[in-house]
């Protein structure tokens, strides 16, 4: 396997890892939402089930074995209520962007641009449960920030 594909099945894998870790913490999220902002939840779970779905596929198309779920993922901070699951939810979508930030770097063609549209999506969302937006997307190392713990980790 030539570099480029092997760092582009690499960036791949780390975005599949991603939306398992999303999409498990989106369960998190659904069982401590308040009623109004449980569609929204439900939305970001089925956006984020939809892009694993996806990327199980890119990896299988590039002869990769997709890397699985982990049976559970430690939280970065307790979730006890609907204030919480709203910091948290916007710390997947913060976590998911600089994921798919790092894939925009590594693929090309097509890849490339599924990639961006991911993170556009997250960064969107991330913005939606924070009600602010952050200077670059993804690269919070850009923005003067340090990146906040931001996802369940295996």
């Amino acid at each position: 396997m030539s570099e480029a594909r092997d760092r582009e099945l690499r960036a791949l894998q780390a975005a599949l890892a991603a939306e398992h870790a999303a999409v498990y913490g989106y369960g998190v999220v659904g069982g401590k939402i308040g009623d109004g902002q449980r569609a929204e939840a439900l939305t970001a779970y089925d956006a984020h089930r939809a892009r694993r779905d996806a990327l199980v596929r890119e990896v299988k198309d590039l002869g990769g074995r997709p890397v699985a779920a982990s049976a559970g993922y430690a939280l970065p901070f307790a979730v006890p209520d609907a204030a919480a699951a709203v910091r948290f939810a916007a710390a997947l979508e913060d976590r998911v962007a600089g994921v798919y930030a790092d894939m925009v770097r590594a693929a090309g063609g097509e890849r490339r641009a599924l990639a961006a549209e991911a993170l556009r999506e997250a960064a969107v969302r991330a913005v939606r449960w924070r009600g602010g937006s952050v200077a670059f997307p993804g690269l919070a190392e850009r923005a003067g920030t340090a990146p906040p713990s931001a996802a369940p980790t295996a």
